[in-house]
């Protein structure tokens, strides 16, 4: 017990049927995890943990990453459970974004309606998922967010002067009372507004 709640995982070593010792194992966990954590809080985002780890060293971890552990905790799954605890959380009407970077991350990242394989993984995780993260650090999940939802903003922003260029243009050029000088001029503008927003996306440095 006293092991588990460190976030360890205990293996029972026996010789002849008489247990002779005990092994506690546990993944290193990133100095960066907690910091990450936080940031996908501050993006009003809500992160759950799948693990097939027992519930003690679940509990644990997540204590340590700043996670509740009473809704934002799930072990001792299998690689179904774990596609399948997504797939109730899609049903329950969420978008669901999975990380993961082992093999029993596959069924899930297949599974989700994003999924985002660390670069540091297996083969099977990075061909299942939609977006490969290029470091194994946990703080580029956050980054890859925001800088989707800028671009999701720019795109809205661009389709929306376009069409207003055109909205309003079109009724005068039909009607003969805009010069057709003025009419290339403002299709040019359009095109080089459209362009000069969206070059705007190379100058964001987003917090590491």
């Amino acid at each position: 017990d006293r092991l588990q709640d460190e976030g360890k995982t205990v293996m029972v070593v026996a010789a002849d049927a008489t247990v002779v010792g005990l092994l506690a194992v546990a993944d290193t966990l990133k100095e960066t995890s907690a910091a990450a954590i936080a940031q996908m809080h501050r993006q009003q985002l809500r992160v759950v943990m799948l693990t097939g780890d027992n519930w003690r060293t679940a509990r644990a971890i997540a204590r340590q990453v700043g996670l509740d552990t009473a809704d934002s905790v799930f072990a001792a799954l299998l690689p179904g459970d774990t596609a399948e605890a997504v797939r109730r959380a899609q049903l329950a009407g969420h978008v669901v974004a999975m990380v993961g970077d082992g093999v029993n991350d596959a069924p899930a990242l297949a599974q989700s309606d994003v999924g985002m394989a660390l670069g540091t993984g297996t083969d099977v995780a990075i061909e299942a998922a939609d977006v490969t993260l290029m470091r194994g650090d946990l703080r580029s999940v956050p980054q890859a967010i925001e800088l989707s939802r800028r671009t999701l903003r720019t795109i809205q922003q661009n389709l929306f002067w376009a069409f207003a260029y055109n909205v309003a243009a079109i009724p005068l050029a039909a009607s003969g009372r805009l010069n057709p000088v003025w009419a290339g001029l403002a299709m040019a503008s359009s095109s080089v507004f459209v362009v000069a927003n969206s070059l705007r996306l190379k100058r964001v440095r987003l917090q590491r």
